[in-house]
């Protein structure tokens, strides 16, 4: 059955449409002409052609970058970073998570509040002394250190996702549980976890998708380069950046953020449904 809309309904379609394209313009031309300048020979590097699309374009870049074992090194650190950080901070949020989500003792709305304000806090207002801390703990240029600061930066958003995954397991699956003899343990670990799936899943892949991005920690704790994620790396790279390998750096940037945006393009669902979880239940 095909739904007619009121002409104010589709003026408001259009609208969006109309605000929507500028806005996604702003974002799309950068990384066009960023894949423009990753197929191009260094001859139209150097002579600064301004065009969209390459008179010569080749893929030889993305091959000298991608058999380059340094940047192998650096995309396996930021994976082995990001996926150690993402579940880190999903197994420490989940007991918390439940007890927010299934009991209720005083001063738990202001508690939630106040996990979701510590989101709101830049890093560089406690990096230098979160730096003298991780010094004193001998934990300064180790991935040990780093994977400690990303579990402690995706906690409260991790605590947000998976309570609300947690809301929307039935009680009544738990009481039954608990009528079998299943401890409130048992009950979180065999019940409450395995029904949440979906929604841990979607913290894990957003904690992993804003670890992959991280820049400014691993850039502060790790000073020794084959411990760099590709993050770091490329920032090294750029500074030495000539007419000459311009297309190389290109190449190597597109290579690093296509594996979030095919993250993000296969999973929004999951991920949005995730982060609007709590507005729908409002």
């Amino acid at each position: 059955m095909r739904v007619h809309k009121s002409p104010i309904a589709r003026l408001a379609d259009v609208a969006t449409y109309v605000a929507a394209v500028p806005i996604a313009a702003f974002f799309l031309i950068p990384l066009v002409w960023l894949g423009s300048l990753a197929v191009r020979t260094p001859q139209e590097i150097f002579l600064g052609a301004s065009r969209f699309i390459p008179e010569n374009p080749t893929l030889d870049n993305f091959t000298r970058v991608l058999t380059d074992s340094g940047f192998l090194v650096y995309l396996g650190n930021a994976l082995k970073l990001s996926a150690l950080g993402g579940a880190g901070a999903v197994l420490v949020a989940a007991p918390a998570a439940y007890a927010f989500s299934r009991l209720r003792f005083r001063g738990r709305g202001t508690l939630m509040t106040a996990i979701l304000a510590v989101q709101m806090v830049s890093g560089l207002v406690i990096l230098i002394p979160l730096y003298r801390y991780m010094g004193r703990l001998g934990l300064i240029d180790t991935h040990t250190g780093v994977v400690a600061i990303y579990v402690a930066i995706g906690l409260p958003i991790s605590v947000w996702l998976l309570k609300n995954a947690f809301d929307g397991v039935p009680m009544v699956l738990e009481e039954a549980a608990a009528i079998d003899g299943y401890n409130r343990f048992e009950t979180f670990l065999k019940v409450t976890l395995p029904l949440a799936a979906p929604g841990i899943a979607s913290a894990l892949i957003i904690n992993m998708i804003l670890n992959w991005s991280q820049f400014l920690v691993p850039f502060i704790m790790l000073t020794a380069d084959s411990k760099w994620p590709i993050s770091v790396a490329i920032y090294n790279y750029a500074g030495s950046t000539t007419a000459s390998t311009t297309q190389l750096l290109a190449a190597a940037c597109l290579v690093t953020i296509v594996p979030a945006i095919v993250a993000f393009l296969l999973l929004q669902r999951a991920i949005v449904s995730a982060l609007t979880a709590g507005a729908v239940k409002g």
